[in-house]
């Protein structure tokens, strides 16, 4: 079939397409188109202008190319350097707008970093030399996730990177990472979203806010084109995951497969609700939105259209960006049977667990929604998905601000939580205490209350239940007693989060005292709110230093990246238990209501092969939350070993603590204060 059209698309030619890859396939003599769309009466493929957008031409697809409910056809003639394109339904006689496809590898017409974007979709082309690059597959026991935002990153003048804000200033700070020690970063989102779908603006300027974050897509096939300091955000994104993987470092993406920028009915037609709304969201009897997302819509993630769509996506990003693993933001809608109601054996849950180009890949569930369905340890799971553990979060939290009735809560979290993943093991649970949503960790010790007056939302967004403590005063203050008591909180978090068994995840800052002012939900800020200050490195050096000893620590001490859930009782039988628990005196936990004392001693007899050498390795965690000072007398350490302390937050100089073991086996712990030893046994050399 001869396509009229002229200038550079003149000579065009229609034959039958393929109904499979979806999306735009170049070939050696065209393009091949092809998109489902149920229920669709005509589609037209839409040629656009490369440069302003304008429409050039408009294809009808061809009845007799039609596959089923696929509209295909093959664009004989086609470079893909003429045009970008988008597809246009008419159903019932009413044609509807011009359509991004849902899976198109490039998006265009973003514009300037927070103008309003006039999206089309691009004709990628596999152009990049990936060398010799293999993803490090660092053992999970092993494994240190470092959360950041790529703008935020380095958009501040202070991270003195010649791209900020770019996937290239990220790539510039691989030094960084691999000094403090981290082996994996988990990139917020990077899939294209529009910035400016914000409907608030700042309550002191008026100026629109943005949607910074990006947790609301508009390609799960396509990077943020803002992202890249050219016009190739793909190549771009490419050579940042190449160079973090010949640093040794993983890539994780958080990836939203909850809902979409499309909102609810009042939001725009961008893409799937113009294709086949009903397939593609959870809607009521009366044809609304469900919304479990908070965002509007909720996809139906379980409609086989849709579970094949959101395969079809993670193994492109996988065998195109060489990228090692997931993040699933609000991952319990993807439970979600199309009533709503979750389901015992969701299909899109088991189908990436068990795909063959997924394998070896990390898939974690943040194992909760907006709808209230909260999964934490109860996540479906096939042996594959480890998860956000929100109950390490908030038994960290509670414990160390004092709290009564939470040292067993606490105690079982250090381990590994085998509570909530038994016959999984510690490496299941992703421990963290702070991440991108809520408080940073400064400001969790600064803070009893969030500030989140700037966001435009008369204060009635962002958590309200943040079990944090201002040490004293709320906010900045010059106050030497509460400046000394938040830094020793920032201490206990960090030196309990590396030594708990399990996944450790720290948020990008917090090594370095970075705040927002008290905003615990600050999406909306492309500003120093949401930007690194990088001058606090220097700044807060000491800071910087404790948290890169507490990995080189966590790295040397193989005990405390166990994957097994330790077990046996606390008593003394002439050996020790994987794990015993003690008080003020050996052998002796206090779990009662009123106690703020938690003293953990993990032994391992057989490190060989865990980064020690045939010696034992036997390390204790002690934690006192409480207001008093406390006086702790340890148990004798293994034969022909000695007690070192490695830290003890309860001093000035945190690393340099060993005054604070007396008699060899007194431990003075400080009120609010936690201390880590190991048992030390001399080598030959030491004599």
């Amino acid at each position: 079939m001869t396509v009229t059209a002229t200038g550079r698309l003149a000579g065009l030619r229609l034959a039958p397409g393929s109904p499979t890859p979806f999306g735009a396939t170049p070939t050696a003599e065209g393009v091949n188109f092809a998109v489902a769309a149920a229920r669709a009466d005509r589609v037209w493929l839409v040629l656009m202008d490369r440069g302003d957008g304008s429409v050039l031409t408009e294809l009808e697809f061809p009845p007799e190319h039609r596959v089923g409910e696929v509209f295909t056809t093959h664009v004989l003639g086609l470079d893909p350097a003429d045009a970008d394109y988008g597809f246009r339904v008419e159903r019932g006689g009413e044609r509807g707008p011009v359509l991004l496809d849902p899976d198109a590898r490039l998006l265009a017409g973003a514009g300037e970093w927070g103008s309003r974007p006039a999206y089309r979709s691009r004709i990628a082309t596999g152009d990049f030399d990936w060398g010799d690059d293999r993803p490090p597959r660092v053992p999970t026991e092993d494994l240190v996730v470092y959360e950041l935002h790529v703008r935020g990153f380095t958009r501040s003048d202070t991270s003195g990177v010649a791209a900020p804000g770019t996937f290239a200033g990220l790539a510039e700070k691989i030094p960084y990472l691999r000094w403090l020690g981290v082996n994996c970063v988990e990139l917020m989102p990077v899939f294209e979203f529009d910035e400016t779908d914000n409907v608030h603006v700042h309550p002191e300027t008026g100026v629109p806010l943005l949607n910074t974050w990006g947790y609301s897509p508009v390609g799960v096939f396509a990077p943020k084109a803002n992202y890249a300091r050219g016009e190739r955000p793909d190549v771009e994104l490419k050579e940042l995951v190449k160079q973090l993987h010949a640093a040794g470092i993983e890539v994780v993406l958080d990836v939203v497969f909850n809902h979409t920028s499309e909102g609810d009915h009042r939001g725009p037609t961008l893409s799937l609700r113009g294709l086949d709304e009903s397939s593609y969201y959870l809607l009521d009897e009366a044809g609304r939105h469900r919304n479990f997302s908070g965002a509007g819509n909720t996809l139906n993630a379980n409609h086989p259209l849709v579970r094949d769509w959101v395969v079809r996506s993670l193994r492109h990003w996988v065998h195109e960006y060489h990228v090692d693993g997931f993040r699933f933001d609000l991952a319990s809608v993807l439970t979600r049977g199309r009533d709503g109601a979750p389901l015992a054996d969701p299909p899109l849950v088991a189908a990436l667990a068990a795909d063959p180009v997924l394998a070896g890949t990390r898939l974690i569930a943040e194992a909760w929604d907006a709808g209230g369905l909260y999964q934490v340890g109860a996540f479906p799971h096939y042996g594959r998905w480890m998860e956000w553990n929100g109950r390490y979060r908030d038994a960290l939290r509670a414990f160390l601000v004092g709290r009564g009735g939470t040292t067993g809560d606490v105690a079982t979290r250090l381990v590994g939580s085998p509570d909530l993943y038994s016959g999984r093991g510690a490496t299941a649970s992703v421990n963290f205490v702070t991440c991108h949503d809520g408080f940073t960790l400064a400001d969790w010790s600064s803070y009893d209350h969030k500030h989140n007056h700037l966001n435009g939302e008369d204060g009635r967004d962002g958590e309200n239940h943040n079990i944090s403590w201002n040490g004293g005063a709320e906010g900045p203050t010059d106050d030497p007693e509460v400046l000394a008591t938040r830094a020793r909180q920032v201490r206990n978090a960090l030196l309990l989060l590396l030594t708990s068994r399990g996944v450790p995840m720290l948020l990008a800052g917090d090594e370095f005292g970075r705040s927002q002012g008290g905003n615990n939900n600050a999406y909306p800020h492309d500003d120093p709110v949401t930007w690194l200050d990088w001058s606090l490195v220097d700044r807060n050096r000491d800071l910087v230093e404790f948290t890169r000893a507490c990995l080189r620590f966590r790295r040397e001490h193989p005990v405390l990246r166990r994957a097994e859930h330790p077990h046996g009782e606390s008593t003394p039988d002439g050996g020790y238990p994987p794990v015993s628990w003690h008080g003020e005196q050996p052998w002796q936990p206090d779990w009662s209501p009123g106690s703020h004392l938690v003293i953990a001693m993990m032994h391992d007899p057989n490190p060989r092969g865990r980064g020690l050498s045939d010696r034992l390795d036997t390390v204790v965690v002690a934690a006192n939350s409480g207001s008093e000072d406390k006086e702790v007398a340890l148990p004798q350490p293994p034969a022909d070993s000695t007690w070192r302390v490695f830290a003890n937050t309860g001093f000035a100089r945190p690393l340099d603590a060993a005054t604070t073991l007396r008699d060899g086996h007194v431990l003075r712990l400080p009120a609010r204060s936690a201390a880590v030893l190991w048992a030390h046994t001399p080598s030959k050399e030491e004599g």
